[in-house]
């Protein structure tokens, strides 16, 4: 079945990525030493425990290369694995394969690493009620993907943009001139949802007055967040941010917040550990 996400072009992606790898000579090493009529069959195989993100886009990069190629998808997107598992198997044009592997492994080590990483913060908080949040905070134009990976990993996606919500932040407030008169602005401009930060508790009421419709409670230490959110009393709801590392993200989750959004599932999530084993068909 072909990879379908809304808002990214496949296609586009595809041929990006190889001509950036392929240049105007292409793969000069592969066109040197292996014939044009060999054939491989392969294992892409996971080096360690992950949350896999990014295996039918794996797949796609091999086709687009060798439209012939066969392949047998061993597991689904989102599917906890364990160390050594076998993700894939295929066979096809030799060239092919050694052209597309890097592309390959280069995407699917870069999101199955997010989603594993999200993974393990939705773990810490289960039970808790708190929902995990992904950011803005990616890599330029991998938007789509990087939040796909973190939805692979059990996370909601925030915002997909500076297009879908007010996020009212300090460098707002400062040039406004407070709290309330940034999201009374953003109210009167039409905009329903409108998220407004806040540093402090006295800043709350001020926000909802003027129309909040959700608080992102920033740095705030749990005992801080415990009376935000005692005071907020379920009328929006509340985000916790700043801050957030694994050791702490379950206390911060007691808190009662609705929400925890955490920058590093996609800031700072390293790569998987996945290989790509080639033999001779």
């Amino acid at each position: 079945m072909a990879f379908s996400l809304d808002g990214f072009d496949l296609d586009a992606f595809l041929r990006s990525t190889l001509a950036e790898d392929l240049g105007e000579a292409g793969d000069i090493t592969s066109a040197a030493v292996i014939p044009v009529g060999a054939r491989f069959h392969g294992a892409l195989v996971s080096r360690d425990d992950v949350t896999v993100a990014g295996l039918p886009i794996a797949a796609a990069f091999f086709r687009h290369l060798d439209p012939d190629v066969s392949i047998e998808m061993l597991v689904e997107d989102g599917a906890r694995v364990a160390k050594g598992t076998t993700l894939m198997r295929m066979e096809g044009k030799a060239r092919a394969m050694l052209t597309a592997e890097r592309s390959a492994l280069n995407t699917v080590q870069h999101l199955t690493g997010i989603a594993t990483l999200t993974r393990a913060y939705v773990d810490a908080i289960a039970g808790t009620g708190a929902t995990l949040l992904d950011t803005r905070k990616t890599i330029p134009g991998l938007r789509r993907l990087e939040k796909y990976a973190t939805r692979m990993g059990g996370a909601t996606n925030h915002r997909m943009g500076l297009w879908d919500a007010a996020m009212i932040k300090d460098n707002h407030v400062a040039v406004a001139g407070g709290v309330g008169e940034a999201a009374r602005r953003a109210r009167e401009a039409g905009i329903a949802s409108i998220i407004v930060e806040v540093d402090r508790v006295d800043q709350i009421e001020d926000a909802l007055a003027a129309g909040a419709t959700h608080l992102l409670l920033d740095n705030m230490r749990p005992s801080i967040l415990r009376g935000a959110v005692t005071l907020v009393g379920g009328r929006v709801p509340t985000e916790a941010s700043g801050g957030v590392h694994l050791e702490t993200i379950r206390e911060i989750a007691q808190t009662g917040v609705t929400y925890i959004s955490v920058g590093r599932l996609t800031q700072s999530a390293p790569a998987a550990d996945i290989g790509l084993d080639l033999a001779i068909a």
